[in-house]
């Protein structure tokens, strides 16, 4: 590295940019004309180098071999050393025989600095997509604004030595211009806004367009978009192919109204009319609760009179039943399953018979048995019979039963119960004869006992 150390070659640079507002500045040396020699590219060995915040010095080294770069970012204010610019150090030795001064472009590339552009979309035809006959020139203005970020990304995309920050932002403009033709094209498609609305759906289309423009740019020119904003879409309302769209629109728009409104009118009708069926299956509902409650409390009213007409059914039923066993024969002895004699069979019609005489001779005492012998007042409770003991009688080796001494009267009057019948109850601890039973005693009074001649009939 002794070619360092020389001092031939004249005075040391200093290496700045006093530019107020750049976005990329190339550093010549003093006294040096652009084209004019190798010399504005010549920088000596020593000399110091001033980088403000904010920037970045790019050193391009070309050689035959290939371009290469160095980068110093700011803050920086020293002597330029090899530490600082690690390509050099490399390659100096061959480029340059360890002589001095070294050729380098030396650029300043400002990461602050923020640049905004005015963009205008000249008008062109966009067309809806339901009525595709008829195109309509459409316009757009806006304005983006970016600045770099990435600088490597930049330099790789853009020749340093002949960027000129005008026709850079001339570059993005038509970019702007056919990313925002396309979308604006196809926003009545892809984003279902009616073409005779595009104006009023700026925010909807600035929503889908900024994301596509901030990554276009920054892959297609190194640039980090801060901001597109889309500041009006306008139609050429006084073209041809608008008035033809508005026309067959209204069209459209007044038969859709008329659809909708006969649509709505019959939902109207519909909703009317199962209002009223439901309105008058409600009332119907309430009439038919309201007489049955009526009914309810008539007949609690009048229970008395409704327990007598129910039994008063029941005991009909029983003497149709017991004139059904005489019709069938079935009071004819020893005949057997054939017609004969049935014991159980008249049992239980005699029981049928008897609890139905009962209950119709309690609730006749019931309604008529009231103080004097006046007939009991609807709605009175009557007393319950008193409770007699019940008892099983023994046919065909099966109990039947239990039977009320009322009833075994009767089966002994048809002949269906003798004093050698078998009965029990509840508390008895065998069947025994009903003759040997004492409290059946007036249950066989009329009848005689055994061995005793039969009283002949009356002359």
């Amino acid at each position: 590295m002794s070619a360092f150390n020389k001092n031939a070659g004249g005075f040391m640079d200093e290496i700045r940019c006093d530019e107020p507002s750049y976005l990329i500045w190339k550093w010549r040396p003093a006294g040096s004309q652009k084209g004019a020699n190798r010399r504005e590219n010549a920088i000596r060995w020593g000399s110091s180098l001033r980088v403000r915040d904010g920037a970045v010095a790019a050193f391009v080294y070309h050689q035959k071999d290939g371009t290469y770069q160095d980068f110093i970012e700011g803050p920086y204010d020293q002597i330029l050393k090899t530490a600082n610019l690690p390509v050099l150090a490399s390659i100096v030795g061959l480029a340059y025989d360890g002589g001095t001064p070294f050729q380098a472009e030396v650029y300043f590339i400002n990461l602050a600095q923020v640049v905004q552009i005015r963009f205008g979309v000249p008008f062109f035809d966009v067309y809806d997509p339901r009525f595709l006959d008829f195109g309509v020139p459409v316009a757009v203005r806006g304005t983006v604004t970016f600045a770099i970020k990435d600088y490597r990304q930049f330099i790789k995309l853009h020749r340093l030595d002949e960027f000129d920050l005008e026709t850079f932002k001339s570059q993005v403009k038509d970019a702007i211009r056919r990313y925002l033709k396309g979308a604006v094209a196809n926003a009545p498609t892809d984003l279902g806004i009616p073409l005779v609305q595009i104006e009023r759906g700026l925010a909807k289309i600035h929503d889908a367009v900024e994301p596509q423009v901030k990554e276009r740019l920054s892959r297609d020119f190194g640039v980090a978009v801060s901001g597109v904003d889309i500041s009006a879409i306008e139609l050429d309302k006084t073209s041809d192919g608008y008035r033809r769209l508005m026309s067959v629109t209204r069209d459209v728009e007044q038969a859709t109204v008329q659809a909708q409104t006969e649509v709505n009118i019959k939902n109207l009708h519909d909703q009317q009319r199962i209002n009223a069926e439901n309105l008058e299956e409600t009332l119907r509902i309430q009439r038919e609760e309201a007489q049955r409650a009526q009914r309810m409390t008539t007949e609690t009213a009048n229970i008395g009179a409704f327990q007598l007409e129910k039994q008063a059914e029941v005991g009909v039923a029983g003497a149709s039943a017991l004139g059904q066993m005489g019709a069938n024969g079935a009071t004819e002895m020893g005949a057997g399953s054939g017609g004969g004699f049935d014991p159980a069979a008249m049992m239980a019609g005699m029981a049928v018979g008897g609890a139905v005489g009962q209950n119709v001779a309690g609730m006749m005492n019931g309604m008529m048995g009231g103080l004097g012998g006046q007939p009991a007042q609807p709605g009175a409770q009557v007393p319950p019979p008193v409770p007699q003991a019940g008892y099983h009688v023994a046919v065909n080796g099966a109990a039947s039963g239990p039977f009320s001494p009322a009833i075994l009267a009767q089966m002994v009057a048809a002949g269906a119960l003798t004093r050698d019948s078998l009965v029990w109850k509840q508390g008895m601890a065998e069947w025994r004869r009903a003759g040997d039973v004492d409290e059946l005693a007036s249950v066989f009074g009329g009848e005689a006992p055994a061995g005793m001649a039969p009283i002949p009939p009356a002359v």
